[in-house]
């Protein structure tokens, strides 16, 4: 074989992988505003969770209600002006966290690489995955979310969810002790299914960065 045959040969393969990744099916934008429940596994400890979720792109704000098993209720509530607040309503202990690149946008998945079909809690679902960060599985047949695994190893599944569902604004008043000395700021989340820790940030970072407009 000649070596410009072994160029026109390369050229053809580039070709093909370029026509097949055009081809590839695009994930759905989140809706602007939803309501989910989640039940959440954390790979790497076994330890279970039942998250009530509001997403509302719209005013800038996401909220996790966590209800650990035989544990703790945490409310955890994220704005897009990159503060969160987790308390505990309970026991009336709050902690401030920063996070500057806020809450995850509608089109998150942009440019997520196409990792194939697969069946997830029964469902056959187009599964995505996103610069280390999470593999995300949308339902084949309706485009809804199935499920989505963090680098973390935290597994949310989705049992319930509700395009259009908005929580009504005096829910989403964090508590006053939020905004005392004592709710100390920091500067990573701990508990968000939504937001990162400094260790993931840097990446998602990479590809947020110009989905805020």
């Amino acid at each position: 074989m000649k070596p410009e045959d072994l160029g026109w040969i390369s050229l053809a393969c580039l070709l093909l992988a370029s026509t097949c990744r055009a081809g590839d099916p695009v994930p759905k934008p989140w809706p602007l505003q939803f309501h989910a429940l989640l039940f959440e596994n954390y790979t790497s400890t076994g330890k279970l969770s039942v998250v009530d979720l509001w997403y509302d792109s719209v005013n800038g704000r996401n909220y996790n209600i966590i209800q650990k098993q035989l544990g703790q209720k945490l409310w955890d509530l994220e704005w897009n002006n990159g503060t969160s607040f987790y308390f505990d309503l309970e026991h009336k202990t709050c902690k401030r966290v920063t996070f500057p690149v806020g809450i995850l946008r509608p089109n998150f998945l942009s440019d997520a690489h196409y990792v194939g079909v697969q069946t997830l809690d029964t469902f056959t679902c187009n599964v995505w995955a996103k610069v280390d960060f999470i593999t995300y599985y949308e339902d084949v047949a309706t485009q809804r979310p199935v499920g989505w695994q963090f680098y973390t190893g935290r597994f949310n599944h989705v049992i319930t969810f509700e395009e259009g569902a908005v929580l009504s604004d005096p829910y989403w008043q964090a508590p006053s002790y939020c905004f005392t000395e004592e709710a100390e700021l920091q500067e990573e989340s701990i508990e968000s299914g939504l937001i990162l820790t400094s260790k993931g940030q840097e990446p998602l970072k990479r590809w947020v960065k110009g989905l805020s407009s």
